[in-house]
């Protein structure tokens, strides 16, 4: 399996859009807006498998200081086999030097995460302004 990882390459909706349905991520149910945010991101990454769209990521930063990582999606089918580790070693080869690396991860996100060296921020508490029920 050759997967190809890209920075700041191009996506389409339609691919994108598919991608976040297999996910079940509501954003998906905003096309334009989602396409929008990721097109307009500091960096994104992609992860392609005979030129299919496989993997997605983005960096939200000043560039300088703090960069916050909101989205990191895998299809479901190809999980599980390095995909989303390659992506995320992408984003943190550009932002390794900064005071501040964040995200925010739920379910079986939290022991990937953890496993690139993510930790809780000490006594911090998750907190929002969402009109959703999940990403």
């Amino acid at each position: 399996m050759n997967i190809e990882i890209q920075i700041n390459g191009n996506i389409e909706q339609a691919e994108t859009i598919a991608l976040y349905r297999a996910n079940e991520w509501s954003s998906a149910e905003k096309p334009d807006k989602l396409i929008a945010a990721l097109r307009n991101s500091h960096t994104l990454v992609t992860a392609r498998i005979a030129a299919k769209l496989v993997g997605i990521g983005n960096a939200i930063s000043d560039g300088h200081l703090v960069v916050y990582y909101p989205h990191m999606l895998v299809h479901p089918f190809h999980q599980g086999k390095g995909i989303g580790r390659k992506m995320m070693e992408a984003l943190q080869s550009i932002y390794c030097g900064l005071h501040q690396q964040m995200l925010t991860a739920d379910g079986d996100a939290v022991n990937f995460y953890k496993a690139l060296g993510f930790e809780r921020a000490g006594k911090t508490v998750p907190m929002w302004v969402y009109a959703g029920k999940d990403h």
